[in-house]
């Protein structure tokens, strides 16, 4: 594989820790979530953060591939909603959500879409067979 961009983050900590990029962009505390039993509050957390990635990077494979349709997004946007639960074995796992808001397109070619940038999306292709992914069009009306 040819390389095109590399990064390197360090977490201290895990969860209630401090995570820090190599160039400090980014740098910030984390806590548990209430949910998990920790403290909430103005913090982050790692499902936060994959929840970001995920939606910037499925919201750039959908440029890529309207681009080459030929179709305008708009002033379209990516929600991901991440869960963390937990299997009948007592295993943590993750679940996303993805609803992509893409104004001015029909139905069917929304769903192409949002069906091919889920397949190019490199964050898609990492989960795929992993974790559930629901994709949803979201449309004007």
């Amino acid at each position: 594989m040819k390389n095109l961009y590399k990064t390197k983050v360090t977490t201290e900590g895990g969860r209630n820790g401090h995570t820090r990029s190599e160039d400090g962009i980014l740098d910030m505390e984390l806590k548990k979530p209430e949910g998990l039993g920790g403290p909430g509050g103005d913090y982050s957390n790692p499902e936060q953060l994959f929840a970001a990635g995920y939606s910037a990077c499925y919201g750039s494979a959908l440029e890529h591939v309207a681009k080459k349709h030929k179709v305008d997004l708009g002033d379209y946007s990516v929600t991901a909603t991440v869960k963390l639960g937990q299997t009948d074995s007592g295993n943590l796992q993750l679940s996303v959500i993805l609803d992509s808001y893409i104004p001015g397109v029909d139905v069917e070619t929304g769903e192409k879409l949002v069906n091919e940038a889920h397949e190019v999306c490199p964050y898609s292709r990492a989960t795929r067979d992993n974790i559930d992914v629901t994709l949803n069009l979201l449309l004007d009306e």
